[in-house]
């Protein structure tokens, strides 16, 4: 029988688009390692329910890899509509940081007003680093699913046959009886 494993875009299009989506999200983004991981592991889950034949951590590092990658791109989707907010916060902060220092630097306050302006070549190079960031946590997450979900992979094994090791007799004992 030649057994197939399932396809792996659709596992690793749920693990990294749940990973992206909260890594992108405010506030709950300081966790986005965390998310990144817990999103190969979601996809080793939906590639574990639907494989007929048992998963090995190589695997289980591919759909994380994959998931690591769709993560990267819709945290950067999903990041883009909450920046006007996160410079706001941002900018609150700092001002709220400047009225406790005696003095700020020379040509901080034109330094704040352009940092929040990201060019498009940042927003590329940004995902750049998010890419190769997640698809390492990604990996570490499929391996730490395949390692979990380890026993819900393993499915029968048709036409294995099991006998006993007593039952065979070797051919050096059956000469030295004669």
């Amino acid at each position: 029988m030649n057994e197939q494993k399932p396809g792996m875009f659709i596992p690793a299009l749920i693990g990294g688009g749940i990973a992206g989506l909260l890594a992108g999200i405010p506030l709950v983004s300081c966790l986005c390692c965390l998310w990144v991981i817990g999103g190969g592991i979601i996809a080793v889950y939906f590639l574990s329910k639907d494989s007929p034949v048992a998963l090995g951590p190589g695997d289980g590092a591919i759909v994380g890899v994959f998931s690591g990658i769709i993560a990267a791109v819709v945290e950067l989707l999903i990041s883009i509509p909450f920046a006007p907010l996160e410079n706001k916060l941002f900018r609150n902060m700092i001002e709220e940081f400047s009225e406790y220092m005696d003095e700020m630097p020379a040509g901080f306050e034109s330094l704040i007003d352009n940092s929040f302006k990201a060019p498009l070549y940042i927003l590329l190079l940004g995902l750049v680093i998010n890419v190769v960031i997640f698809s390492a946590l990604g990996a570490l997450g499929g391996i730490i699913g395949i390692s979990i979900f380890k026993n819900k992979t393993i499915k029968s094994s048709q036409g294995v046959i099991d006998v006993p090791k007593n039952s065979i007799k070797t051919e050096n004992s059956d000469n030295s009886k004669s």
